[in-house]
């Protein structure tokens, strides 16, 4: 069996009557969606807040043996959703990967988000002094022509001294999100740099908060741990003036995490104790949920309220932190993977 085709009527999940999964599949600035129909077996996209580029895996299928190779560094621009509501943009995809196998015989591409294939290219040492973390990210985005996004809550935070050595500017970046507990990524041609939790899209706007009830879930799986309950964090500097090592610490004292590092100063301890404290927090726990009925306004970031659950589940705030959506002889589907939403 293949996937729904495009506009297709399938049957929807209980209340929702007939419902029409439906997709716009485009290569090279082409639209192949009718060539694709009736080959489609299974979309499958996976995006993500951070670092790792989105990937989109397609299996269609080649039983005429009428399907092309795509040219090396094919690009694949996707929407996705329902043909009753429509159809909200993926972005576009660089395909990396192609697979042929039979029998029967079967073509799947896998895709990586267009804008991380860059990657910001090129090893510098540089030593950055007395500025703020906006002006920082500013100067990186317009060294590769990429939009500056820089959340509110960190665009102030001076930073006395930094050094950047041999190293490409996504490594730095991705160091510096480290350091702030900060989401340090490319989207859509934006430099984005915004505090995890935040709730920001790639353009830098607030993401509105969705209520999801026990009906709109097909499966889920709550997970709560103790293994690392510390209740706060210590960090060290060096101050020069006094010669001493000192440390700073947030949250309580009773079980505490220690940092490695030494800091050079006291405010650098505390920014990166505080950004410890905050991911001790949401890891507290984790949710997955898969939504038979798939939502195309659901990303990575969107801020969560669940009812109809358990309590010690809908009295928490949550966080999407990835989402799959895949189209294939079950319909459209949504899975997340959630974290708690940390102060």
């Amino acid at each position: 069996m293949s996937a729904p085709r495009s506009g297709d009527p399938r049957l929807g999940p209980p209340g929702l009557g007939t419902a029409r999964p439906d997709y716009r599949l485009s290569l090279g600035g082409e639209d192949i969606t009718p060539r694709v129909n009736g080959r489609l077996i299974a979309l499958s996209l996976t995006r993500q807040r951070g670092g790792d580029a989105d990937q989109l895996t397609l299996t269609l299928a080649d039983h005429d043996g009428r399907l092309a190779l795509p040219p090396h560094g094919a690009t694949l621009e996707l929407a996705l959703g329902w043909h009753e509501s429509g159809l909200a943009s993926r972005g576009t995809f660089i395909v990396d990967e192609v697979e042929h196998s039979g029998a029967p015989d079967r073509l799947q591409l896998r895709a990586r988000a267009a804008n991380l294939r860059q990657q910001l290219p090129g090893k510098r040492s540089q030593s950055w002094h007395d500025l703020t973390l906006a002006q920082l990210i500013e100067t990186l985005a317009a060294r590769h022509d990429l939009t500056p996004v820089v959340g509110d809550t960190l665009a102030g935070i001076r930073l006395e001294h930094i050094d950047q050595t041999d190293e490409s500017d996504l490594n730095f970046l991705t160091r510096l999100g480290q350091r702030f507990d900060a989401i340090a990524t490319i989207k859509a041609g934006h430099l984005l740099f915004t505090r995890a939790g935040e709730g920001l899209s790639a353009s830098g706007l607030a993401l509105p908060g969705v209520v999801l009830t026990r009906r709109d879930g097909d499966r889920h799986r709550f997970t709560q741990s103790d293994r690392d309950d510390h209740t706060g964090v210590i960090a060290h500097w060096n101050d020069t003036a006094g010669a001493e090592r000192q440390a700073v610490q947030v949250g309580s004292e009773a079980k505490p995490k220690t940092l490695r590092d030494t800091y050079a100063s006291a405010a650098d301890a505390r920014h990166a104790a505080e950004a410890e404290w905050r991911r001790l927090q949401r890891g507290q726990a984790s949710l997955d949920l898969i939504l038979a009925h798939g939502r195309a306004d659901l990303s990575p970031e969107t801020p969560l309220t669940l009812r109809g659950f358990k309590a010690g589940i809908d009295e928490r705030a949550w966080l999407v932190t990835q989402t799959t959506e895949s189209l294939n002889d079950n319909g459209y589907l949504t899975q997340l993977s959630c974290e708690l939403r940390g102060g």
